[in-house]
């Protein structure tokens, strides 16, 4: 696969590796870096509906983290978690107890690959230490 960016393109409003976006290029990146097969994923926003805007109101956060356990409960397999950025990050309390590994990792937007380089360097090993966290034999 080739890079999902191309420059001027909007995404798709979903997340996914897969869109015309920086932020999705660098996410296809660094799953490829840290060895992190697309097979062995789920990607999902802790606030599942946009607003329209950047700023996410304290309801919407709280509404959706409060969702996190829900998803969780539906999918058995799971092992890992990467919460990427501060707002995942919030979802955090919610996941304790249930066995997962649980990582943060900075977001891998170009705004914060602009406005802190040298911590955009470690989402990289974040992202690598989540992927050797996983089982060789996945739970089914």
């Amino acid at each position: 696969m080739t890079s999902a960016s191309r420059a001027g393109r909007a995404g798709s409003g979903f997340i996914s590796r897969d869109n015309d976006d920086p932020t999705a290029e660098s996410t296809f990146l660094f799953m490829e870096a840290a060895g992190i097969r697309r097979q062995d994923t789920v990607m999902w926003n802790v606030v599942p509906g946009w607003n329209g805007i950047r700023k996410i109101t304290r309801q919407e956060l709280a509404e959706g983290a409060a969702e996190v356990r829900n998803l969780i409960a539906l999918l058995p397999s799971v092992e890992v978690v990467v919460l990427v950025g501060r707002k995942a990050a919030k979802a955090e309390p919610l996941l304790a107890g249930t066995g997962l590994a649980i990582f943060r990792s900075l977001h891998n937007s170009p705004l914060v690959r602009a406005s802190k380089p040298a911590d955009w360097a470690k989402i990289s090993e974040a992202w690598a230490e989540a992927a050797r966290a996983l089982s060789p034999t996945p739970r089914r």
